[in-house]
C-alpha cells in the first residue's frame, strides 16, 4: 500500500481542480487551507470557497474529492471540511494567481 504525502495530494488538486468561473486552479487561489492524513488512511482536506454563495461550490468540492481519491486509490476516504474561517480574500492567492488576474 502506497499512501501519498500531503504535498502529493496538494499537487494533484493543483493540477486538476479549477474554479470554473476564474479558470484558475484552486490551490493558487488559496482555497485549500490544510490537508492531513490520518492513521486510518483518510485524507482530511480543509478548504473554503471564494464566497458562501459560490455557484460552483458543489462542483469544486466534488472535483477535489474525486481527483484526490482517483489519484490515490489506497486512501480509504477523502473528507472535505468546508470552512469560512478565515474568510477567503484575494491576499490568500499565490503571487502567480494575483499576477494572472491583474491584482497587484
Amino acid at each position: 500500500m502506497s499512501l501519498p504525502t500531503t504535498d502529493e495530494i496538494r499537487a494533484v488538486i493543483q493540477a486538476n481542480v479549477r474554479d470554473p468561473e476564474l479558470m484558475m486552479n484552486i490551490v493558487d487561489l488559496g482555497l485549500i487551507y490544510n490537508i492531513e492524513l490520518t492513521e486510518n488512511n483518510t485524507a482530511e482536506i480543509t478548504m473554503t470557497l471564494t464566497s458562501p454563495g459560490c455557484p460552483a461550490g458543489p462542483q469544486i468540492i466534488t472535483d477535489v474529492q474525486r481527483e484526490a481519491h482517483g489519484a490515490f486509490p489506497d486512501l480509504e476516504e477523502v473528507n472535505i471540511h468546508l470552512t469560512w474561517t478565515p474568510f477567503w480574500n484575494p491576499e490568500m492567492m499565490s503571487e502567480d494567481a494575483k499576477e494572472e488576474l491583474g491584482i497587484f
